[in-house]
């Protein structure tokens, strides 16, 4: 009778350990790919607990997550002939663990080596202008060209990114002096465009005034508020302008009456020459009287000068 317990024992025993040797836990981060005799169960297990057949089934886990894969950078040529240095990050998970088991040997070394050659054609493929700016276009591209091999493989491309695109110095500095060039042609634009405008106000503004005169004296008014706003000891009156035209037109209207009237006489006034000194001739003398009859006589005047006209 004894006996027979403890066989029953060891059976029981046994049995435990057969059973836990063929238990297994899949996380929930995994799947389980059960090989039986060296061939492929269809369909993964899913995570908990699964039981596998002692001695026959073999199992591999598969891990599902998003696995975040650098690029090593790559250095290229791009079309527009720039020596040009990128890298880049693969985003990609697996959605079929038993073709990532059976049809690749390492799912992740294939996937990193489609994704470095990948980045090199579209290095060459796209210019120093579009690495720069239009990388959402590249992004998709290069994920198009590693998913197309990597779907074989049960794996799925999420989402290709290119982190960094190195420039050679000699290029960065004509980059940069294109760069301030562009800012100072748009900042003389913007300048010339606001003188432009403010000229257009003010010629607005000067019709306006020209029309209605009394808005220069109101804009004055306004303008000695502002100025005694200020607590200053002197207050600086502004001279119109219009006050300096009366008089200007004044004058000219004086000086030209005035001239007028004077044009005909000197229009009428003779020229005259002097004559020279060696054509005059004494005067003869007089002769002395001493008769009675020459007091009556008239003196004796002076000898024209036949030089004059």
């Amino acid at each position: 009778m004894d006996g027979a317990v403890v066989a029953v024992v060891v059976v029981a025993v046994f049995l435990l350990l057969v059973l836990k040797s063929g238990m297994r836990v899949v996380n929930q981060v995994e799947r389980g790919v059960v090989f039986r005799l060296g061939r492929a169960l269809p369909g993964a297990r899913q995570p908990g607990i699964t039981f596998l057949v002692p001695f026959a089934d073999r199992m591999r886990k598969v891990n599902v997550q998003v696995v975040t894969m650098p690029v090593p950078t790559q250095e290229g040529i791009t079309k527009d002939n720039v020596s040009v240095k990128v890298d880049a990050v693969v985003y990609f998970r697996v959605v079929d663990p038993v073709r990532a088991a059976i049809e690749v040997q390492d799912y992740m070394f294939a996937v990193g080596q489609v994704a470095q050659s990948s980045l090199r054609s579209i290095i060459g493929k796209s210019d120093l202008d579009d690495l720069l700016s239009d990388r959402e276009r590249l992004h998709e591209g290069l994920a198009l060209m590693i998913d197309s091999p990597a779907a074989g493989w049960g794996v799925h491309i999420d989402r290709v990114e290119i982190k960094d695109v190195q420039l050679p110095e000699s290029l960065k500095r004509s980059m940069s002096r294109q760069a301030e060039a562009e800012r100072e042609r748009r900042a003389r634009v913007i300048t010339a465009d606001g003188e432009f405008q403010a000229a257009q106000q003010l010629a607005n503004a000067s019709r306006i005034m020209s029309d209605t005169p009394e808005a220069m004296q109101l804009r004055l008014l306004q303008t000695v508020v502002e100025v005694a706003a200020e607590k200053n000891s002197t207050l600086v009156m502004p001279f119109p302008v219009e006050l300096l035209r009366y008089f200007d037109k004044a004058a000219q209207q004086f000086g030209g009456s005035s001239g007028a009237a004077n044009a005909p006489a000197q229009a009428a006034a003779p020229e005259v020459t002097p004559a020279p000194a060696a054509e005059v001739a004494p005067a003869p003398a007089a002769p002395e009287l001493t008769s009675p009859e020459a007091k009556r006589l008239p003196e004796p005047r002076p000898q024209e000068d036949s030089g004059r006209l």
